[in-house]
């Protein structure tokens, strides 16, 4: 069997598992278990925090995964409302010290260029930037890895490599600075190297480079026990670092293999009665040990995302899924109507300080066990979502979703000076990016690429869906590349054969029609010069489009918001899909060989109005996007 095939039925397993571990709150007709964390975090902790702290962040990496997969607006406005209130206008972080150069503090750098890539407000640059600037003054280890803190000198824990290097790694991608990603890759490198049992393949909590502490052997430097949730960070870390780290980098594969590694002694240590972890990883059969919820949640979360962006083995999904089912077995329990509890997370443990902590047994055991604690709870979101994901359909499993960056080529510059492509782009968070729906595509299978040449036999050979998306005029592109006859040959040629495109327009005087009419009339289809569907100021329900029961596409979708956009002419095999409330062709769709044409007079499907923020209650867009994803992995399954 091939690796897809065993991939669909590891994810059919999932959602039996999934369904059954949401069974046991079907007493209250629950929501999934995500958004029934989300609700509690929204009912216990509805203001920021005293001070600036890294588990609050965890929680907000939670709330974001939950957001951008569910566009629920709620979830944005509280990650933005709990960075508010430490963030200045000019970008100033309340009850911050750059001075104490705690990486702990770093953390919460990964909310801020959220924010900033979303929104686009430099105050949120700004305080980001100020986390950067302590990374450059941070102290290192004379093999160059990160002090934890300046109060401990000389040592590295593993929690440390998460407090850092995602937020390291996305402000470096951000700027453009590649020298860092060395730097990057060696932390994680020599963390490895030094705090690896070779036997075991367990990372130790803590590393003195000049094995002097009192904590730390002193043939070794390292702490005397493998903690589960210092593990746990590290796993994290790697992911969520790769996120950002170049594909092409020299290192990546070794950081790569890190994980693997990882992931081969987690799952040597997962528990096969409840599939959870114990807090001490190396004492499983000693007394007082106990099964941990915050080092279980990250455990599931790494694993399952290891597996879904192919670092791991499908094999692995075993371990996520066994692990979730415990979680919800161990630790869940319902706290009310649509809101849940998260018990068994170990409120801190750690080693040095006043009164020491000496890294022993009874010390770990001798730390509270608490319900709710938010870094527990915004790792078991991630974990959460991460199942979720899995168990959702995957109608573009093994397939490649391009998009062209070609014929829609604008450029712009960004806060360092680079010049950036930019305007319904996977990868753009901001208002007129498809990051949603890339999203979206991601989560049903599809691999998402970019297509920044003219598309051609070679280019389009591998691919199953092809969108352009409102090629350029010249008033946006100094140069632009129109639509060609050899072009049209490629496409052509290539949705006979199978291929499904999207074709989507703009309003006239925001889109070049002429050449890229002479593509769509190939099937049937030509796109009008006029602006359909203005909107006045907020006056949203001027671009209310609505959907018709039994329509072939938008089977949860009812209700859309389409605004200025070109309506549709249609010829020869092209029908229509969705007309406006005046009879005009809003969307169409046209057979061509063993091929499918979807086209719509505009990019509609741009994060302004799918993720939530802006459009009233009752518009359905984020639905929609889901609704033609899934529409058009059913076509290629036609072919």
């Amino acid at each position: 069997m091939n690796k897809s095939g065993t991939l669909i039925i590891s994810l059919l397993a999932l959602m039996g598992t999934v369904s059954s571990g949401a069974a046991q709150s079907a007493k209250t007709n629950a929501k999934p278990l995500s958004d029934q964390m989300a609700a509690t975090v929204m009912e216990i902790w509805p203001e920021r925090a005293k001070k600036w702290s890294y588990d609050h962040g965890v929680v907000q990496d939670g709330m974001d995964a939950l957001w951008k997969r569910s566009a629920n607006a709620d979830y944005f406005k509280y990650i933005q409302n709990d960075m508010d209130g430490f963030i200045s206008a000019d970008g100033v972080i309340d009850t911050y010290s750059q001075d104490h150069v705690n990486i702990d503090n770093v953390k919460n750098g990964t909310v801020l260029l959220e924010l900033y890539k979303i929104t686009g407000q430099q105050k949120y640059f700004k305080a980001a930037t100020t986390l950067w600037e302590q990374l450059k003054i941070q102290p290192r280890t004379k093999q160059g890895s990160f002090w934890h803190k300046k109060i401990y000198p000389n040592q590295v824990w593993l929690d440390g490599l998460y407090m850092g290097q995602p937020f390291y790694a996305e402000y470096a991608a951000l700027i453009g600075n590649e020298e860092a990603f060395d730097d990057i890759a060696n932390q994680f490198i020599w963390v490895d190297q030094n705090t690896r049992d070779t036997k075991t393949g367990l990372l130790y909590h803590g590393w003195d480079e000049t094995k002097t502490e009192r904590w730390a052997d002193p043939k070794t430097g390292l702490s005397p026990h493998i903690w589960g949730r210092a593990m746990g960070w590290y796993a994290m870390a790697l992911v969520e670092t790769l996120d950002y780290f170049p594909e092409t980098h020299p290192k990546r594969q070794e950081m790569i293999n890190i994980l693997s590694r990882l992931a081969a002694a987690i799952k040597a240590t997962q528990n096969n009665k409840t599939g959870v972890w114990y807090d001490i990883l190396d004492q499983p059969n000693r007394k007082g040990n106990y099964f941990e919820s915050s080092a279980s949640s990250m455990f599931v979360y790494a694993i399952a995302k290891g597996v879904r962006l192919g670092y791991l083995p499908v094999s692995y999904f075993a371990v996520a899924s066994k692990g979730y089912k415990g979680i919800q077995q161990e630790f869940v329990e319902q706290r009310a109507e649509g809101k849940i509890n998260l018990k068994g997370t170990v409120s801190v443990s750690g080693l040095g300080g006043k009164p020491y902590r000496d890294g022993s047994y009874d010390y770990y055991m001798s730390e509270k066990v608490i319900s709710n604690d938010p870094k527990g709870v915004g790792a078991f979101l991630m974990a959460a979502n991460e199942m979720e994901i899995a168990a959702l359909p995957k109608p573009g499993l093994g397939k490649t979703v391009l998009l062209d960056s070609y014929f829609n080529n604008e450029t712009r510059k960004d806060q360092s000076g680079n010049l950036i492509s930019w305007h319904y782009k996977w990868d753009e968070l901001g208002n007129g990016g498809f990051s949603m729906w890339a999203d979206q595509f991601n989560n049903a299978g599809f691999k998402t690429v970019t297509l920044n040449a003219a598309p051609g036999v070679s280019n389009l050979k591998n691919t199953s869906v092809y969108i352009i998306a409102d090629p350029d005029t010249k008033k946006e592109t100094e140069q632009p590349n129109f639509v060609a006859q050899n072009d049209i040959k490629a496409i052509s040629e290539w949705v006979k054969g199978g291929g499904v495109l999207v074709l989507m327009a703009n309003d006239t005087g925001n889109v070049e029609l002429d050449h890229f009419n002479q593509l769509a009339k190939t099937f049937g289809l030509e796109f009008n010069k006029d602006s359909k569907g203005r909107v006045v100021k907020n006056q949203f329900e001027m671009g209310k489009v609505m959907v018709p029961a039994g329509n072939e596409i938008f089977k949860t979708a009812k209700q859309l918001y389409i605004k200025e956009y070109s309506s549709l002419k249609l010829s020869a095999s092209a029908k229509a899909v969705l007309k406006d409330q005046d009879g005009d062709n809003v969307m169409a769709v046209a057979k061509y060989g063993k091929g499918t044409v979807f086209a719509i007079g505009d990019p509609w499907l741009y994060n302004e109005y799918v993720d939530g923020r802006k459009l009233p209650a009752g518009y359905e867009n984020f639905k929609a996007g889901q609704d033609l994803v899934n529409w058009i992995g059913k076509q290629l399954g036609k072919k």
